[in-house]
């Protein structure tokens, strides 16, 4: 086997100087599509991903999910020392679960490539940024979240791993300061969005005026903003909305990170793990935590909640989720309401996982099942409703596709890293083996963000006169111009156009969006029908044949009573949500007020 230099990411600043030296690239991430004229001239090789086995990757998360219950309990013990306080690990999974989650998953997964690498090719060195340390903190999970996408972060990870836990004879190259601010998107907002913003920051301040102490405490629900308030009217109280101040920032304090987690068991990412949470967990969380707590007193929230109740505040909002945490410690019920889809369906996901065993009570959008006692089915909170037209009449076919980042991120049974590329030639059969006239009328519509794939320039290069949106355009207005909505990741996307009724079709590799059992029948349905398909090309013929008369076979009886089924199931759009939301939240204010009776009694016993 030849010997080869390791390229580790996209940063070409890392890539050997001279272009006839034989490189080894970690993974697909390191090939830009843009640069492609650069390294189609190497002499290279590509590592392949190790979680293209998807039974390794549902094996590997799994072991992982189990290693995150011991560090989460360490880690909780630590912080518990440093900042001289006595919180339950439950207190730190609502606070610091999603990142301590997130960062292991990815860590582990950065480690794995490396070790993968060093047992199956010769490498005769590497070179890596002299990136400072501190460059790879994040200050809050938000910061956290723009960086873990991003070619300098992974760089910076993948250097320390080489430079401390192999022998790699490693080059350090050297960088200005300057060259390590990580990039951060700027936010431009049109003046119609500033007005709003300015309402809703007005709406907020007169909350804080208006609310009681021990009220119900709803934010980022998901319901609609009429939903929203006559939830709040039901609950006898006025309604509020609530946003969240911008997190401090907190300067790395090197004397504050001289520990670590120790395990007497010898396990070499579990070692790899502990050393590194000293050099990566947030500001927030350790340097800034006092003044964190500060903020949370100036709050105008109430002080002490009957209930707290959000859809999406749970994972990156720090201001929420320290709120929060310090609540339900004091005995205030969680409601987590679902927020999008996948849950219910995927065979794992570390987010469902987290959101059930942060919650008193999570309320699903249809599904329950017995192993989850927590889950009570509501309905779609999002209320999505058919628009009022007549889908067969209109013009186009709308093709909503997916992308993820190029390095992985948290864990789910969705596509991972480079087998995005799998899924984009799915995507290419599909158009390919659609008539003319029907290629015409489709419109593409992107994932707004890129990621650093190309995917405007890869569809226009394979399709030249492709009609491509780029993620901007109002999604309802497309739904309304188009005759069949096809997607193809398993997400919220279908769900929401099933109850809207819009008629759809369904493909993806299953290979990569592996289903739990007890959505497997669901999906079965939806296949007889011609709903869902497992390859591009039988979705293709599909569409194909129904298209001068969609009519015919979605408003089919079997079709609709499919779909129908499904909805119950998965996407359940009841006429009565508001008043299913609000016995859930009764039901829990009930629990808590009958526990706190049994408390009492037993005090005065």
């Amino acid at each position: 086997m030849k010997a080869r230099y390791l390229v580790t990411t996209a940063d070409e600043r890392t890539w050997p100087e001279d272009s006839k030296t034989p490189v080894l690239f970690l993974g697909e991430w390191c090939r830009l599509y843009s640069r492609r004229a650069v390294w189609e001239k190497l002499d290279s090789a590509v590592v392949p991903y190790h979680w293209d086995d998807r039974e390794k990757l549902h094996r590997d998360y799994k072991a992982l999910q189990s290693l995150y219950e011991e560090v989460l309990q360490e880690l909780g013990g630590k912080l518990n020392e440093i900042h001289n306080v006595d919180y339950s690990v439950r207190y730190w999974r609502i606070f610091l679960g999603p990142w301590l989650g997130y960062f292991m998953q990815m860590l582990f997964d950065r480690w794995a490539m490396v070790e993968r690498t060093l047992d199956q090719y010769e490498v005769v060195g590497v070179r890596i940024l002299n990136t400072p340390p501190e460059a790879l903190i994040p200050n809050d999970m938000v910061h956290f979240n723009g960086l873990y996408v991003e070619d300098l972060w992974n760089e910076g990870v993948y250097g320390q791993l080489l430079k401390q836990w192999t022998h790699v004879p490693v080059e350090e190259v050297e960088i200005q300061n300057s060259e390590t601010c990580f990039r951060a998107e700027e936010i431009v907002l049109e003046r119609r969005r500033r007005f709003k913003r300015k309402l809703f920051n007005a709406y907020c301040l007169l909350s804080g005026i208006l609310a009681k102490d021990n009220e119900v405490f709803l934010k980022s629900e998901y319901l609609t903003l009429w939903d929203g308030f006559l939830l709040q009217l039901r609950l006898g109280q006025i309604p509020k909305r609530w946003d969240s101040p911008s997190t401090l920032k907190a300067q790395v304090e090197w004397s504050q990170r001289q520990w670590q987690l120790v395990d007497g068991r010898k396990n070499r990412f579990a070692d790899i793990l502990r050393a590194s949470l000293p050099l990566h967990i947030p500001t927030l969380y350790l340097e800034g935590y006092q003044d964190l707590q500060n903020q949370l007193e100036d709050l105008p929230w109430p002080k002490r909640p009957r209930l707290i109740f959000t859809s999406n505040s749970y994972n990156s909002d720090d201001i929420f989720k320290a709120w929060a945490a310090k609540k339900v410690e004091a005995g205030a019920p969680l409601i987590i309401g679902q927020h999008g889809g996948h849950y219910g369906v995927g065979l794992w996901s570390f987010s469902e996982e987290h959101e059930t065993k942060i919650s008193d009570r999570y309320l699903s959008w249809g599904w329950e099942e017995d192993i989850q006692p927590k889950v009570k089915a509501v309905g779609q909170l999002k209320a999505r409703h058919p628009l009022g037209v007549h889908h067969a009449q209109q013009p186009d076919a709308l093709l909503v596709t997916a992308v993820v980042p190029r390095y992985s991120y948290w864990m789910y049974s969705i596509m991972v890293a480079s087998q995005w590329l799998g899924y984009l030639k799915d995507q290419f059969r599909f158009v390919e083996n659609l008539p003319q006239a029907i290629r015409d009328a489709l419109v593409v519509r992107l994932y707004p963000k890129d990621y650093g794939w190309d995917q405007i320039a890869r569809w226009q290069d394979r399709f030249p006169n492709i009609r491509l949106d780029a993620g901007e355009e109002d999604l309802d207005h497309l739904i309304r111009l188009c005759r069949l909505y096809i997607s193809t990741y398993n997400a919220s996307t279908f769900l929401e156009s099933f109850t809207m009724n819009v008629p759809t079709v369904i493909f993806w590799n299953p290979n990569h969006w592996e289903l739990r059992n007890s959505a497997v029948s669901y999906f079965e349905d939806l296949k007889r029908v011609g709903i869902f398909h497992e390859n591009p090309e039988s979705a293709a013929r599909h569409v194909t044949a129904i298209w001068n008369d969609v009519d015919a076979w979605w408003l089919r009886g079997d079709v609709q009573a499919v779909r129908e089924h499904f909805c119950r199931r998965y996407s359940y759009l009841p006429n009565d949500l508001v008043r299913r939301v609000e016995k859930a939240l009764r039901e829990m204010i009930q629990e808590r007020s009958e526990k706190e009776g049994q408390a009492l009694v037993a005090k005065k016993v």
